[in-house]
């Protein structure tokens, strides 16, 4: 492996807008949302926080919510624990319900339920309730998904829950289940073997008659420095796994260190660095920025932090930088991401992560562009909050970023996305903290959908609602 090299140092400040070339044309509009309506899935969904968020709403979670061929899908831990899978006609007011079969084992906000969707054969598929364990897996019978006014809704449709992928074990380490569509309909399961601080991202791809594992393609050895100490060990945290029209695979990452020796205090979080890499080839080997393969998927040769060329946005782990937060592209390609921590202006050492983001706190927007160079800027709303924020693109290439409570921020492509102005502030929700966002449905019929909690206290159940907003047209 090469030494680790940083890509560029990131650039703060305001993009000039892009020229009109030709004759004169409408300018795209900028970014805006129009409350449409809020529907509740469960006036009585579990409650209970465990590391700072909540099992029916946590940033990882890929999808909770998600549309296809005009209805959307929604899955969530009921206040006596059962997994349950809700659907809606897009626009109407009320879901319907079934149980899945399986109910949730622990008080652990890991242990979501994440769904996705084979095109191939129109099953929607169902992983859920692991964190550094085993899992349950359930999926629907084919076609359900490609005929929903003309099939019922019953428990009947979906399969009793397994422990495998049909009959694929993956590892008994398993966490963070995220589903990705190919562009040829394919599925894929996208999932970390391992623990925090010690794992390894991997690749699992159902071709609508089964399930094949492609193996790792993260690495969790090789030496990290800092200023404080060193570490030999280590997991990559993604910001998600996404592919843009054009069918190239994006992802953001952060590394997480196994031993606090490389922060400031043991109080902070030992992430550091945003990185990104891609891949063209369905996610069988992967290139940095530059282009150059760092790893190949199920050999030994994977992505490292000593590989160069990785590092888009350089931090050191003194500032609470958070994991697994936000990523989109453009109509472009062009990669986008958010990332939080607290800036150095509030001081170079957090000693407590929580309170620290809390009280200073910022989200930032990350983004490749057009000439290929990296571009930040910070997002002008504090966090109040320890929690995630989530980036969604509208058609005009407008960027939201739906902050915790489910304040709403938004830059317009035209100013380069550096005139961040609030568009909603949330009030009325009541919402614990961390959203989540309805990403399969922004192109389809240009609605933003995010799905919250009402904020409780101990283990009290509360409403789990989708509240929607219009887009610009």
């Amino acid at each position: 492996m090469k030494r680790r090299t940083l890509l560029a140092t990131a650039l703060l400040g305001t993009a000039a807008a892009p020229a009109l070339a030709g004759t004169a044309r409408a300018a795209a509009p900028g970014p805006s949302v129009t409350r449409a309506g809020t529907t509740t899935l469960d006036s009585r969904a579990i409650f209970f926080v465990s590391y700072d968020g909540l099992v029916n709403n946590n940033s990882f979670q890929k999808n909770a919510l998600l549309t296809h061929k005009g209805y959307q899908y929604a899955a969530w831990y009921t206040a006596d624990r059962n997994a349950v899978v809700g659907r809606r006609a897009l626009g109407a007011s009320t879901w319907s319900t079934v149980k899945a079969g399986h109910t949730l084992r622990y008080d652990d906000s890991h242990n979501v339920i994440s769904m996705g969707v084979s095109k191939t054969d129109g099953r929607l598929h169902l992983h859920m309730d692991s964190h550094s364990d085993g899992f349950t897996y359930v999926k629907s019978v084919a076609g359900l998904m490609n005929n929903p006014a003309g099939l019922t809704w019953t428990a009947s449709r979906f399969g009793a829950p397994r422990s495998t992928l049909d009959g694929l074990a993956l590892t008994s380490q398993f966490t963070y289940p995220q589903f990705v569509s190919t562009p040829e309909g394919r599925l894929q399961l996208s999932y970390r073997a391992g623990v925090s601080g010690n794992g390894r991202n991997a690749l699992a791809e159902y071709d609508g008659t089964s399930w094949t594992a492609l193996g790792e393609w993260s690495a969790s050895t090789g030496t990290y420095t800092s200023e404080h100490g060193s570490s030999t060990v280590r997991n990559m945290y993604l910001h998600g796994i996404d592919y843009d029209r054009d069918g190239r695979l994006h992802s953001f990452f952060t590394w997480r260190e196994q031993n606090n020796a490389v922060m400031c205090n043991s109080g902070g979080l030992t992430n550091h660095d945003t990185g990104y890499v891609y891949s063209d080839d369905r996610g069988r080997t992967w290139r940095n920025d530059a282009g150059t393969v760092v790893g190949a998927t199920g050999t030994s040769n994977t992505v490292a932090v000593t590989d160069g060329g990785l590092v888009v946005d350089a931090l050191n782990p003194d500032h609470s930088l958070m994991n697994q937060e936000s990523q989109a592209t453009d109509s472009a390609g062009r990669p986008h991401a958010i990332i939080s921590y607290v800036p150095g202006r509030f001081g170079q050492c957090t000693t407590n992560y929580v309170a620290d983001r809390t009280a200073h706190g910022r989200a930032f927007h990350v983004r490749k562009t057009a000439t290929g160079t990296w571009r930040k800027t910070e997002i002008p709303l504090a966090l109040n909050s320890s929690q995630r924020t989530r980036l969604i693109l509208d058609k005009y290439d407008n960027a939201y970023a739906i902050l915790p409570y489910g304040r709403i921020t938004a830059a317009s492509a035209a100013s380069g996305h550096t005139d961040w102005t609030t568009l909603f502030d949330g009030a009325g929700l009541d919402a614990f903290g961390e959203v989540l966002v309805d990403e399969t449905r922004i192109a389809q019929d240009g609605v933003l959908s995010v799905l919250y909690q009402v904020r409780s206290s101990g283990t009290t159940p509360s409403a789990l609602r989708v509240i929607d907003f219009g887009l610009p047209a």
